[in-house]
């Protein structure tokens, strides 16, 4: 029986990649866009992949990034699933390699239990160009839901993982059900079962 669950949010939860929308407010969408592509697949180091795409939001207003991430979209789906895992007494937390100023609103919306990401540095109401948080490696989620295991005191047989990147594989590790979502061939591969239906309430057939 399933007890938890760990979702991603960037192209999982959210329909794309908050920090390509966050560098579209200064033209540089598309070069971070190919970064994370690159990153998502497998090819590029997360942590140092992460920190050349948030370089690239050097002297954003912070009021600017909080009104993008406030106006993301989510997928299909996205509070529906939280919702229908919650009525079976399933916790749900999200695991994101980007940052909190979107999962934390990201809550309010769609209910979920608790968020892990990274936070994006500012000074006097301007960002710096760099980062930090909980969620800096590619082994952070991992490492972070390990962590969370012990403290819940439960096995992996009872945790649910749903992602679509190479970050994701690291978490994949520690559950005992993993679902790839509209993923890439590098998570398709560790994965008990893939979703390529843009609609998370795919996912209800698996829980």
């Amino acid at each position: 029986m399933i007890k938890l669950c760990i979702f991603d949010f960037d192209s999982t939860l959210m329909d794309g990649e908050t920090i390509t929308n966050f560098a579209r407010a200064v033209g540089k969408d598309k070069e971070v866009a190919e970064i994370t592509a690159r990153a998502m697949a497998g090819e590029l180091d997360f942590f140092e992949s992460l920190s050349k795409r948030v370089a690239f939001l050097k002297g954003v207003k912070s009021e600017t990034i909080t009104k993008i991430a406030q106006n993301l979209p989510y997928v299909n789906g996205a509070k529906e699933i939280i919702s229908y895992l919650k009525t079976k007494g399933i916790k749900v937390v999200v695991f994101s390699g980007g940052f909190h100023v979107a999962t934390d609103y990201a809550q309010k919306i769609l209910k979920f239990d608790a968020s892990f990401a990274n936070i994006l540095h500012e000074k006097d109401g301007v960002l710096t160009g760099l980062v930090g948080g909980e969620m800096m490696f590619g082994y952070s989620k991992g490492k972070i839901l390990k962590e969370l295991k012990n403290l819940l005191k439960l096995e992996s047989s009872e945790v649910l993982c749903v992602g679509d990147g190479a970050n994701d594989v690291s978490m994949f590790k520690e559950a005992g059900l993993k679902i790839a979502f509209c993923a890439n061939e590098i998570l398709k591969r560790e994965a008990d079962f893939c979703v390529e239906t843009k609609n998370l309430m795919e996912i209800a057939k698996y829980v």
